[in-house]
């Protein structure tokens, strides 16, 4: 059977949900058929611009042909739209109303472009000039939605009349483009010509209304914009406009500071007076909310990294929640969040004791390393040549000068003086930690087999050592295979014997090698599929990570489900599902998804108190829950109608109803496919 990909979850990759749609890894789309195929996520991009359509002349065919091409182009990157802006989810409470009803257009117009997609003809120069002013439209809402979405409170507050024009001004193209539209000549259909037509009407309507403002919200700004000297008078409309714009938090207000230096940047100088006002508005915040110079919010700046490439889509979750800079060193505290080591420290080091992102007070103050989400982070700068900000304490990590001490260091890893191998790998893990240049010459040198003899040695802090300097070093391309011919067995060995830290980066290492089919191949069948069981069972809230990373991966092959299964892995993973705190649940239920297309796995995943789970997930689980959950009672009700039976028993259509109207269309999809089959069991 041919059936609709389940979205698979980037969380699998570390402690926090993780986009993975631009890494070098399996994790993507899984689809039922083709199991180890990924499709990844398209790399959004702009609406495409409109030329004049080509000049006449000779071939004319062709220009037909490419005229074609163009159109069915056009209206896939309009459904593209559609599926950015709906997943943008919230947008900043002063538009809100405004960007809901304009995201409820767009998606009016979809059958429309479905439709054209679908055409066997090429269309008309009119109807081709049409589909560009459309397509004009759609790129101009997009770029407003996410301005909404993502863009400065404060600005949005302030400039609300600009901005309302800016609603307008998409109103009148959408509502000229689609009024102008040959529905006849492109033949389509009448129920989808009568819905984009009442759609018009609505748009005619929204053009010519003013909102009302938020009195409330324009009296308060009137009053503090003068900057009255009488802060105690102030003091309680500051706080009254903190909570209503939602900036009242550390996290919340260092992504302010973000959004105003892009405007800053964006206005190279112009509109000063307003732009002055912004910034004083945001200092009287910061200023009520206790949080001093030496948090860092006044050194904020927009990253080398975003100046260079502005239209890099950088994963939420390698952002460090305090910073909102690529983390360089994530380490994970209490609660199980990860931030950026400097950062949290700088918390801590203020006297804090609550996690900043959960404000859950913390019940120690260690920090754990994530080396896996680090490993993912620098894998994605390298294919995106991104290069991120060196620390002062690396600033003299230069390659070439490191050269002669790198060949030193790995001789040194050959000592028989047992300090000299302590220091040697120590330093070796450290090098190989975030630079490119020092992996590929510490495996030129011949560190890679040298270590790989030293994760047998019985001294503990070595073989942690060793164990996470291949881990560092296994973000190469190149170097995996070469990790791999010797140090898949030790590294299981490790797995199974080492200390908590050295299980940890074990899981890391084979999650990052299992990248290559053959390794995936080759920890199965070395029998490594077992200790990670254990660890995900066991092990630390980040071990049981690492290891549900780990085995996602392995299990896209299908040999290593039958071994997965059989090793027991079906009740650690419901056990993770059924503790929440463990935040883990898309982890658990997509591994489930893929054990599911084995036919052991259905039989040993097909329990009645599992369906139920399955539906309580549906029901109240976030929305990638939702998808999942349906994904693996779609595959278990494929192959067991009691099992659909036991789910209608327990309400899931009416959870699935639900989803048709506010799901993710991944989950719209999956939800119709469903229904379809418990209407075949009723």
């Amino acid at each position: 059977m041919t059936t609709d990909p389940v979205s698979v979850p980037g969380s699998l990759l570390r402690v926090n949900q993780i986009s993975r749609q631009s890494l070098k890894s399996p994790i993507g789309e899984i689809g039922e058929e083709e199991e180890e195929t990924v499709t990844t996520i398209p790399e959004e991009g702009a609406v495409a611009g409109c030329g004049d359509g080509g000049g006449g002349g000779g071939d004319e065919g062709k220009r037909m042909m490419e005229m074609e091409h163009d159109a069915e182009d056009l209206a896939r990157e309009m459904l593209e739209v559609i599926d950015t802006v709906r997943s943008f989810g919230e947008f900043r409470r002063t538009q809100r109303k405004e960007c809901f009803s304009l995201v409820r257009w767009l998606q009016v117009v979809a059958p429309l472009l479905e439709e054209i997609n679908e055409l066997e003809t090429p269309i008309s120069d009119a109807a081709y000039a049409q589909l560009c002013d459309l397509a004009e439209a759609f790129s101009d809402a997009k770029k407003l939605l996410r301005c909404c979405h993502d863009g400065s409170k404060i600005y949005l507050a302030l400039e609300s009349e600009t901005v309302g024009g800016r609603f307008h001004a998409v109103y009148e193209k959408l509502n000229r483009a689609l009024a102008g539209m040959p529905y006849h000549e492109l033949g389509i259909t009448d129920e989808v010509r009568e819905q984009v037509e009442l759609m018009n009407v609505q748009l005619q309507r929204a053009k010519r209304r003013t909102d009302t403002q938020d009195m409330e919200l324009a009296m308060d700004l009137m009053v503090v914009l003068p900057g009255k000297e009488d802060l105690d008078v102030d003091r309680a409309i500051l706080e009254r406009l903190a909570r209503t714009l939602q900036l009242q938090t550390l996290p919340d207000l260092r992504a302010e500071t973000m959004a105003i230096k892009k405007i800053i940047k964006d206005r190279c100088g112009q509109n000063a007076e307003s732009t002055q006002q912004i910034i004083e508005l945001l200092n009287r915040f910061k200023q009520i909310a206790g949080i001093e110079d030496s948090n860092g919010l006044s050194e904020v700046a927009l990253p080398k990294y975003l100046e260079k490439c502005p239209s890099l889509m950088i994963p939420n979750d390698f952002l460090c929640p305090i910073s909102l800079e690529i983390m360089t060193d994530p380490v994970i505290v209490a609660t199980g969040q990860t931030f950026e080591r400097r950062s949290i420290q700088k918390w801590l080091d203020a006297g804090h004791r609550t996690c900043p992102k959960t404000r859950q007070t913390l019940v120690h103050l260690s920090l754990a390393p994530n080396y896996a989400l680090r490993n993912l982070i620098l894998q994605w700068c390298e294919k995106n040549k991104v290069e991120l900000l060196k620390k002062e304490a690396d600033l003299d990590s230069d390659p070439e000068g490191h050269e002669e001490e790198i060949s030193s260091l790995v001789e040194d890893l050959s000592s028989i003086h047992l300090d000299k191998q302590r220091r040697a790998v120590k330093k070796i893990r450290m090098l190989s930690k975030e630079n490119p240049d020092h992996r590929i010459a510490i495996a030129q040198n011949g560190g890679i087999p040298a270590l790989v003899s030293l994760l047998t040695y019985p001294d503990s802090k070595i073989q942690e050592n060793t164990v996470t300097a291949l881990l560092n070093l296994s973000i190469d391309e190149g170097n995996k295979k070469l990790i791999a011919n010797g140090a898949v067995p030790a590294i299981i060995e490790i797995l199974k014997t080492g200390s908590v830290a050295a299980k940890e980066n074990s899981a890391a290492a084979l999650f990052s090698l299992s990248m290559l089919d053959e390794i995936k191949v080759m920890i199965g069948n070395l029998n490594g599929i077992p200790p990670l069981i254990d660890l995900l069972q066991n092990g630390t809230i980040r071990g049981k990570k690492d290891a549900a990373t780990a085995l996602f991966n392995l299990v896209l092959n299908s040999k290593n489900k039958a071994r997965a299964i059989e090793a027991g892995i079906i009740a650690p993973l419901l056990q993770v599902l059924g503790d929440k705190n463990l935040g883990m649940a898309d982890e658990a239920l997509s591994i489930l998804f893929l054990l599911t297309l084995h036919p052991d796995g259905c039989n040993a995943i097909g329990q009645q108190s599992f369906i139920q789970t399955l539906v309580e997930f549906i029901k109240e689980g976030t929305p990638k829950n939702k998808e999942c959950a349906i994904a693996v009672l779609l595959e278990l009700g494929s192959h067991n109608s009691s099992l659909l039976s036991a789910a209608i028993q327990l309400g899931v259509q009416e959870h699935l109803a639900e989803i048709l109207k506010s799901g993710t269309d991944r989950a719209q999809r999956k939800a119709k496919a469903l229904i379809s089959k418990c209407e075949q069991v009723q």
